[in-house]
């Protein structure tokens, strides 16, 4: 059997408010294959966030074992975390966080730059990138000049570009209306169909419909982890259109 993508052992974070100890995170352990398409749920306070943060390199455990694609995340310092991150991990998250007066083809390119990648070649993985995401001929606009739902097309272009073993979105449909948020996830369902491994936070139990497994965290644990049957959102989709038609 192969080894896991990202495993996690009794992992525990805590932070200090005052005189109190918060446990964030109280002992979770958990293993996602690649390729899984899960989304983590649980209401405000639960850990899933944190977890995220964990997961993503973007946050250290108070204690427990972190293990993404055979790294044994504990033992990488500063500079070592920063590169598996720019390497490993693709974020989306529910602001974009697009460089307002870049163009989208710029905006893709830039984990790129960070990572010392030739001009020739980042023009190219970029413009490969948003075409997997139907933005090729907006290449050349800037976020202002795109919807809501383009902008975040844009984003997980970005996401993409350095062909990450993970995808790391928080709420991406967080700041969208329900069509695009449907597009958005049929989105994400395709690339995931192609390979790509995707944990999804959410808090809305319509969004985490569209994954094959939920991960439920509740006081800082892990109380729930099952399989589903996915959500289709292209038939969503034709059902939403075919209720506007109607109308």
């Amino acid at each position: 059997m192969d080894a896991p993508l990202i495993s996690v052992e009794d992992l525990r974070k805590d932070y200090r408010m005052g005189g109190h100890v918060v446990h964030a995170l109280a002992g979770v352990s958990v293993d996602i294959a690649e390729g899984e398409f899960t989304a983590v749920m649980g209401p405000s306070g639960s850990g899933k966030s944190t977890f995220m943060n964990v997961i993503g390199c973007l946050d250290r455990p108070t204690a427990g074992r972190y293990v993404l694609a055979g790294q044994d995340v504990g033992r990488l310092g500063v500079d070592q975390l920063a590169a598996l991150r720019n390497k490993r991990i693709g974020f989306v998250f529910q602001s974009f966080h697009l460089l307002p007066r870049a163009t989208a083809l710029a905006n893709v390119e830039m984990p790129m730059i960070y990572g010392g990648v030739k001009r020739s070649l980042r023009h190219e993985k970029a413009m490969r990138a948003l075409g997997r995401v139907g933005l090729s001929e907006r290449c050349h606009h800037r976020p202002n000049q795109l919807s809501g739902g383009q902008q975040q097309r844009v984003a997980i272009a970005r996401a993409l570009v350095n062909d990450p073993s993970l995808i790391l979105a928080d709420e991406p449909t967080g700041a969208l209306d329900s069509r695009t948020s449907l597009e958005i996830m049929a989105l994400f369902q395709e690339l995931n169909r192609a390979g790509m491994t995707v944990v999804m936070v959410t808090h809305e139990p319509d969004v985490a419909q569209f994954a094959r497994r939920v991960l439920r965290f509740r006081d800082g644990k892990l109380i729930e982890d099952r399989a589903q049957a996915p959500a289709d959102p292209a038939a969503m989709l034709a059902a939403h259109d075919g209720e506007l038609r109607a109308a």
